[in-house]
């Protein structure tokens, strides 16, 4: 995760291996997660490509508020 500029506001902006999560635009839905592919900047909010947690791959602008971005999970290792 990066911290946002002064020109980009208050939202922080994801980096490639974080987590995505998108509230659902509709009541009873699920959220959607996914984890950081790309990140394409644009002049008012990135774009990221997206692999969800279902397998599919997507590329999305989301506006400030229907998501958050999360630092990924720790990589868990075999003790011997």
């Amino acid at each position: 995760m990066t911290k946002p500029s002064e020109s980009e506001g208050s939202e922080m902006v994801g980096s490639v291996g974080d987590r995505i999560v998108l509230e659902s635009e509709k009541v009873g839905l699920a959220e959607r997660q996914g984890e950081i592919l790309e990140v394409i900047p644009h002049e008012i909010r990135p774009e990221y490509r997206v692999r969800w947690d279902d397998g599919r791959e997507t590329s999305i602008r989301p506006h400030a508020g229907s998501h958050r971005i999360e630092a990924p999970a720790p990589v868990k290792t075999k003790r011997k």
